[in-house]
């Protein structure tokens, strides 16, 4: 019989498991801890356990832990991990450092089943979700690459790697609580985003579950003929849907959004298309980045010129608008944002 992953498993079924088979359970705390403050990824290293504690656990479960199976480093310092996972499955996480921080990029899904037509991810099936520990591995191996490489701690977790985090509703926030826990890794929530292509219905729900992270909306389009063009999601999640969604999940937390817009040549860089953005933002209090395009090989998008870009900017930040522009950093090695995308294994 395959043996069950520990750490699927509640701390109350843990001292069950403990109690049936003769052990004390409050070792179950000492387990947890193991498992998500210290980052365990074997029963030997649990020291304050006995021999045949640990005995009893190995028996009986496994810690199923990814390795690195490849990884590169850009001429800007960004690192990219292919993470292999147990069923040798591939995801891929990027450490981003500048001068001030250092933010992990992770992925939530193997893959993704939306389809925006610019991001080379899209272009990929969706295999599976992540589990919430195969989530909180992926922060932990990028948590280690900037002690390791750069001397700094890790500062910032953004979830805008592969897949759609609210897809993977349950495994995400699961995994932000083991993050943030102090039972964990103790990292502020407010420390956290997680980006989304635009889910009504979940948007709504993280507004229900009062969470404490940040929200970021792939936006890139204010209308919804050009929306439904870039971004198959917006068919049966339109603006004013989300509109309502965004309200809902601000009246409830009272968290500022923030929209990610790439400035695609030709196509929504006009200034009109800035009014039009500016009239979507004023629903609740934002910020807007304004992303680099980044080319990949499967579609023809081209990043808008300098000039219209600052016109754009201008544009928004005449009408009060907070709005910051984002460097791509990792583009040489596909590691920018959109471009993360399985090309062997």
């Amino acid at each position: 019989m395959d043996k069950k992953d520990i750490r699927t498993i509640q701390i109350a079924g843990l001292k069950e498991f403990l109690q049936a088979n003769g052990e004390k359970p409050f070792k179950a705390k000492q387990v947890a801890e193991w498992l998500w403050k210290k980052s365990a990824y074997t029963f030997e290293e649990m020291s304050n356990l006995s021999i045949a504690t640990r005995k009893l656990l190995n028996d009986n479960f496994v810690i199923n832990t990814l390795s690195i199976h490849k990884q590169q480093r850009s001429n800007d310092g960004t690192i990219k991990s292919a993470f292999k996972l147990y069923d040798n499955n591939i995801v891929e996480g990027v450490l981003i450092p500048v001068e001030d921080r250092m933010t992990a990029c992770i992925s939530s899904q193997v893959g993704c089943s939306l389809t925006c037509k610019f991001c080379a991810t899209g272009y990929m099936d969706r295999k599976r979700n992540l589990e919430a520990f195969e989530i909180y591995d992926q922060v932990v191996a990028i948590k280690k690459q900037a002690e390791e490489q750069f001397n700094m701690p890790l500062t910032n977790i953004v979830y805008m790697g592969m897949g759609e985090p609210l897809l993977n509703y349950a495994n995400t926030l699961k995994s932000v609580e083991f993050i943030t826990s102090e039972d964990g890794l103790g990292m502020s929530p407010k420390r956290i985003t997680v980006s989304t292509a635009g889910i009504a219905k979940m948007i709504m729900k993280l507004g229900d579950d009062g969470v404490k992270f940040n929200l970021a909306l792939s936006l890139h389009a204010a209308n919804d003929v050009k929306r439904n063009q870039i971004m198959p999601i917006n068919e049966t999640n339109s603006l004013p849907a989300l509109k309502e969604a965004l309200k809902y999940f601000y009246d409830k937390t009272g968290t500022h959004v923030t929209y990610e817009y790439i400035l695609f040549y030709n196509f929504n860089d006009s200034i009109e298309d800035a009014r039009e953005l500016y009239e979507f933002s004023k629903v609740i209090p934002c910020k807007i980045n304004i992303i680099e395009y980044n080319p990949i090989a499967e579609a023809s998008y081209i990043n808008t010129n300098q000039d219209t870009l600052e016109q754009f900017s201008k544009f928004l930040e005449n009408k009060n608008v907070v709005v910051n522009v984002r460097r791509s950093r990792g583009k040489d090695i596909d590691a920018a944002c959109g471009q993360l995308a399985i090309k062997e294994k």
